[in-house]
């Protein structure tokens, strides 16, 4: 199965984290169709190299495009995309919304029955 691949560099003058950048890089990478749904990226310490980076900032940018929505962890099997870009868009509107709804009193459950609510 094929591998995505990254091999842009990073800016180290940016005022973006290294962390973000790598994650920018990787959601790039698949929006162009690099890496599609179901394929499996290099290991977090072979992207490291490639990108100069230590391989916890990378384990940091993996975290937040899981988070997204955008990559699963699977054990044995390595991290695999899990989603579209598009995908990720929406799973982050979703957080803002159950945020915004918190601040506002609602709890997630209430939240989930509004929006089922919803035609």
């Amino acid at each position: 199965m094929a591998s995505i691949m990254i091999t842009a560099t990073l800016d180290r003058s940016a005022s973006m984290a290294l962390h973000d950048q790598v994650a920018a890089q990787i959601r790039r990478a698949i929006a162009e169709g690099d890496a599609g749904p179901g394929e499996r990226l290099p290991p977090a310490k072979d992207l490291a190299a490639v990108m100069d980076v230590n391989t916890n900032t990378v384990l940091r940018a993996l975290r937040l495009l899981r988070d997204e929505g955008l990559l699963e962890f699977r054990r044995g099997l390595g991290i695999r995309v899990a989603g579209t870009p598009q995908r990720s868009a929406v799973a982050a509107r979703a957080r803002e919304l159950l945020v915004y709804a918190g601040e506002q009193g609602y709890k997630r459950e209430e939240l989930i029955s509004i929006i089922q609510a919803i035609k």
